[in-house]
């Protein structure tokens, strides 16, 4: 293990490029003090236990770091296959990417519930509800998921076409990020055409692996440098149980548009009836406590941390979030040597490390605050 030096005496690393669609737990802008954390350690081997839009693992690949990415969504282990596994330069993809844009659209499953007509700028359709796309680009989307389907593609070949369709989809739709609800007005940029791109696929000289477990199944037995660990974070407003809208329900579409499936659907927004509170439930999102008193969110966190098999563990946490930074502060100094914390203010676009790291208590109790710790076990 090289020595360690204090986090803010390192320079900042520029993040290298990454692709993603929009996401409510995006690290983006976090990017480049993550990789200035995971370079102090001197770690070879990384852990992304909930990798989302894979944005993480794509800058951690692209710097040489044997990755493995996980998270129990379809759609983000399709990003992973995409961005770490493939093999591929972008232009060997331009020939399948211009023969689907080519497609004549159809009616199908996806413009049956996604699809609205634009009624001269409002997204309420005849039957009450709103819709994510116009219809012009459901059926686009119709025609390309059904032909993805028909081609049998090999799975990380499958894999790149999904993540344009993705990316492509998202570039048109109506909605502020998330597929929970949608808008009462079309956004302007609903009113574009689908039409498809290659990703900015790479090739890296790690070793990766790309997985979709539940992070408990995941961590017995694998042993990394550093785990970066990014769990939905619930909610501490005890009048708005988190469990009424999960991250799984959030993104509920891409799920649809990779399995092909045409689930059972239900409410407003037309979810997947897999993705209700009563079969997708997080205890990392969990309102309710322990028999001793300890929000179920707050156990779920300590028996993460526990059970990660790394010296290092990166956490990052929301000072909206279920637990309570006393509660979390417990924990983290229970389990290890609390070596920095990073403090983010996304209403004020702020950044900066605490001066010594109990100050992150207090400064937790501001609003929009999101932290993120690096714990020596």
């Amino acid at each position: 293990m090289a020595q360690t030096l204090p986090l803010f005496d390192s320079p900042v690393i520029d993040a290298p490029f990454t692709e993603g669609v929009k996401y409510a737990g995006s690290k983006l802008k976090v990017l480049p003090y993550i990789l200035r954390m995971a370079q102090r350690v001197g770690a070879q081997t990384v852990l992304d236990g909930f990798s989302g839009t894979t944005r993480v693992s794509q800058a951690l690949a692209k710097l040489g770091y044997n990755v493995i990415c996980n998270d129990i969504a379809v759609w983000s282990e399709v990003f992973g296959f995409c961005y770490l596994l493939n093999k591929k330069k972008g232009k060997d993809y331009q020939p399948i990417i211009e023969h689907l844009n080519s497609l004549t659209p159809v009616d199908g499953w996806f413009t049956q519930h996604y699809g609205g007509q634009p009624n001269g700028g409002c997204a309420i359709q005849l039957d009450g509800r709103k819709k994510p796309w116009q219809a012009h680009n459901t059926r686009k989307l119709d025609a390309i998921r059904q032909e993805i389907e028909r081609l049998n593609l090999e799975v990380i070949d499958k894999s790149v076409v999904l993540t344009s369709l993705i990316l492509a989809l998202d570039r048109v739709d109506s909605t502020l990020g998330h597929y929970a609800s949608y808008l009462r007005d079309w956004s302007p940029r609903s009113y574009g055409n689908l039409w498809l791109k290659a990703p900015a696929v790479f090739t890296s000289p790690g070793e990766h692996k790309v997985c979709r477990n539940d992070i408990f199944d995941l961590l017995p037995g694998l042993p990394v440098d550093l785990a970066y660990f990014d769990p939905p974070y619930g909610s501490n407003n005890d009048k708005m149980p988190p469990s009424r809208v999960r991250y799984s329900a959030y993104y509920h579409i891409w799920q649809s548009v990779c399995l092909f499936d045409k689930p059972p659907l239900f409410g407003k927004a037309n979810r997947r009836r897999d993705t209700s509170d009563r079969v997708a439930a997080s205890d990392f999102e969990e309102f309710r406590r322990t028999p001793g008193g300890r929000f179920v969110a707050v156990e779920t966190i300590n028996n993460l941390i526990k059970a990660a098999q790394a010296q290092w563990i990166m956490l990052s946490y929301s000072s909206g979030g279920r637990a309570t930074a006393q509660e979390l502060d417990g924990i983290l100094r229970a389990n290890g040597k609390l070596a920095d914390v990073l403090a983010i203010d996304h209403k004020r676009n702020v950044m900066a490390n605490m001066k010594w790291t109990h100050q992150w208590v207090r400064e937790s109790e501001k609003p929009n605050r999101e932290f993120v710790f690096l714990l020596e076990k």
